[in-house]
């Protein structure tokens, strides 16, 4: 049984985050291959504008052509990550939980139930009803409305074995404007905020992570 090792990562460019992702991901695997028990990494960090597609992705989702992003300073990377497109961007918590699903008794579904749990959980402790949408990972507001629905954290994994990388973008204090360029997560017909936008106020990021990095660990105890 390992404990979850926590790390931030701070403002890091995204390429340079999905390698070093990579590099505890395979590691795990290896050493699960070896009868050894891997160690379970959750990462927060921020990344410089960037949209990221994912490998079922649909390109139509992306409404403007590589050249204009460039022009506008966001990169763009086509990933091996379940989902479609999404925005990351400074003011946002990103989150790549690299777990071994094994010690904590879960399956996939699990896993990404307790993962949008955590951040029903954050929510809440700033007032706000986070929600979960049929038929859509993430966490929602207003939800059952479909004219204010609005997406207010991303979910998008990839597991081999077991073990994960990838995983969720929380708008805290997110600049909404970038999310024009795409149609967010394929929806045509909904919304995406912040929490800076819901309070009305900027969120203090350090006191975010760490209200977030409880609920984790509240959420996922490896089963010993």
């Amino acid at each position: 049984m390992q404990p979850i090792d926590y790390q931030y990562w701070g403002l890091i460019d995204y390429r340079l985050a999905w390698d070093k992702q990579e590099q505890y991901f395979h590691s795990a695997i290896e050493a699960k291959a070896q009868g050894e028990e891997p160690a379970n990494v959750l990462i927060f960090c921020e990344h410089p504008h960037v949209l990221t597609l994912g490998r079922n992705g649909d390109t139509h989702n992306l409404l403007y052509s590589e050249t204009f992003l460039q022009e506008q300073g966001v990169s763009l990377y086509r990933t091996n990550r379940g989902g479609d497109v999404t925005y990351h961007g400074p003011g946002q918590i990103v989150g790549y939980p690299i777990f071994d699903l094994e010690q904590f008794g879960l399956g996939l579904k699990q896993y990404i139930y307790l993962m949008e749990e955590a951040i029903i959980r954050l929510l809440n402790s700033y007032g706000l009803t986070g929600e979960r949408l049929e038929g859509a990972t993430g966490v929602w507001l207003d939800k059952d409305k479909p004219a204010r629905a609005r997406k207010i954290c991303a979910i998008g994994v990839r597991s081999s074995r077991f073990v994960t990388m990838h995983g969720f973008a929380l708008n805290v204090n997110t600049d909404l404007s970038y999310f024009r360029l795409i149609n967010p997560c394929g929806f045509v017909d909904k919304g995406v905020t912040s929490l800076q936008q819901e309070l009305g106020q900027e969120v203090d990021m350090e006191d975010c992570r760490e209200r977030l990095q409880t609920y984790f660990l509240q959420l996922f105890v490896p089963k010993g």
